[in-house]
């Protein structure tokens, strides 16, 4: 969603990267093309106003002026900007003392609500909590079918004794819930309210009378990041309407310009607590304002990304595949390689994955045609295997490849492609388990040489290799039947001063080649 802005963004402090001293005229040029990046992303203009502001304020002061590189420091100084915009620091849910929490949703029809209730109900599961989904929303045309879908997808309880479609009052439901969920011990009430096309008296009414009677701890705006300007108009609405809370983002995945993410928290005054951004019930997660100015600045999201593969990976299992990997890698098998690939897919898409890392926002449009499918068709070549030909890669011979390719359904080139894989793969792995780097590049310190070519001794010289250049070769022998004739004992009087500029020289007499004076 953010790519057009991180680009404009990324454009701009290219040109102030090189610049030892930044002038006035150089920090209102960069102001302005941030402010034309903001515009184009559809932030709303009051936030775009007071942003520069603050932006321009900071980079004329000392702060910028008496830092080492003023062009990193310009960065630092929308990084900060931005995470204000955006909410300052990560926005907890407030439980209730006394149980059960009740949370309530509130937005207009189309922003995803229903489906967004699945996804915080399943992750507040995973938080250890029973959260029950209630149906107050009875106007919508199966509506209450719907969260009843959604709730055994997300594998949580769900509430709707009305059968909605016009029937029932959800003031009463509401109200009925919340002593259902204490007769029945679930600690979390997630009230799913109406909708509307637009805002209406009668909409805001309805969310207020429901509020009133149920009291909520929380009570969550969901807006659709994908709107626009708008969102912004309809969250003013709310909050002047019913009073919430948070906001919750959903389809943060779209291709919108995501202008009403950088604006709902600024406008509003309340901060973003949550973010979907995809289909699945797991496309969910609290959001963080400092992680979304990282990501938006190019420079990746690696606590996300480690919080996504420590929810993913055990740590025996972990512990295990580094004991395999420690004793040269003999030990692990095309199951463990197909073990891992499973665990990777499980935290998500890959290229939302990569995404996460700094700098790929340089090849973003080679991470967007990465297909997840590619993984699942190496599982299909794996489990094609024999038992011992996954234990044992080696014994897999022309024909074996010729049955392995007809039963994954794939090209014999696809299977030796793999097999050549898994083998670097392997080696790499076993390499950095050891400590000796990955082979091929240059040592990492505390982490030992670059692999097979730092691990090597240096051979013994037999004798000192002779040039293959016939004059320098002359040279050398001349030198050294002249250092024979002097005897071990005796000083060396040939040119060749402590300095190596021969003999009576000293370092004012030294000379830089031309090349060197060229590009001083």
């Amino acid at each position: 969603m953010f790519d057009t802005l991180s680009d404009r963004l990324a454009a701009t402090f290219k040109n102030l990267r090189g610049k030892g001293r930044l002038s006035e005229a150089d920090i209102d040029a960069t102001a302005r093309e941030i402010r034309i990046a903001l515009l184009e992303a559809d932030v709303a203009l009051p936030v775009v106003r007071a942003f520069i502001k603050q932006v321009k304020d900071r980079a004329l002061g000392a702060e910028v002026s008496g830092a080492l590189n003023p062009a990193q420091q310009i960065i630092k100084i929308v990084n900060e900007e931005l995470i204000s915009i955006l909410g300052g620091e990560t926005r907890r849910l407030r439980y209730a003392k006394n149980g059960p929490t009740v949370i309530m949703l509130a937005g207009l029809q189309g922003a995803g609500k229903t489906t967004l209730a699945g996804k915080l109900g399943h992750w507040l599961k995973k938080q250890k909590h029973t959260p029950l989904l209630v149906a107050c929303d009875l106007q919508r045309p199966n509506a209450v079918t719907q969260l009843g879908v959604v709730a055994e997808r997300a594998g949580v309880a769900f509430y709707g004794p009305e059968p909605g479609n016009g029937v029932g009052d959800p003031v009463k439901v509401a109200r009925d819930s919340i002593e259902y969920a204490r007769q029945k011990q679930y600690d979390v009430v997630i009230v799913d309210t109406a909708g509307r096309l637009g805002i209406d008296a009668e909409m805001m009414q309805q969310a207020a009378d429901i509020r009133a009677a149920i009291n909520p701890d929380e009570v969550l705006f969901v807006v659709d990041a994908m709107v626009g300007q708008d969102a912004v108009t309809t969250a003013q609405a709310f909050l002047d309407g019913v009073d919430f809370t948070g906001v919750v983002l959903s389809k943060l995945d779209g291709d919108a310009r995501g202008g009403a993410a950088l604006s709902v928290a600024h406008v509003t005054g309340r901060q973003i607590m949550f973010a979907s951004n995809g289909e699945k019930v797991d496309d969910f997660d609290a959001f963080h304002p400092d992680r979304m100015a990282s990501r938006i600045l190019g420079m990746g999201d690696m606590l996300s990304l480690i919080e996504k593969a420590e929810q993913t990976f055990s740590q025996a299992e972990a512990e295990k595949m580094a004991s395999k990997l420690q004793g040269g890698g003999k030990d692990f098998t095309l199951d463990d390689f197909l073990s891992q690939l499973e665990q990777v897919r499980k935290m998500g898409s890959i290229s939302k994955l990569l995404g996460m890392l700094p700098g790929m926002g340089q090849i973003r449009d080679q991470i967007n045609n990465i297909d997840d499918k590619d993984v699942d068709r190496v599982g299909a070549i794996i489990k094609s295997m024999t038992p011992a030909e996954r234990t044992d890669p080696k014994l897999i011979n022309g024909s074996r490849r010729l049955r392995i390719a007809k039963g994954s359904g794939v090209q014999v080139g696809e299977v030796n492609n793999l097999v050549e894989r898994f083998f670097e793969a392997r080696k790499m792995m076993s390499a950095m388990a050891s400590g000796k780097g990955i082979p091929g590049m240059p040592g990492i310190p505390g982490m030992g040489g670059g692999g097979k070519r730092s691990a090597k001794k240096a051979p013994v010289a037999k004798g000192k290799r002779k040039s293959g250049n016939p004059l320098k070769r002359a040279q050398e022998e001349a030198a050294a039947a002249e250092r024979r004739a002097l005897g071990p004992g005796q000083q060396q009087t040939t040119p060749g001063g402590a300095f190596g500029l021969g003999a009576g020289k000293g370092p004012a007499d030294f000379e830089l080649p031309k090349e060197f004076k060229d590009l001083l």
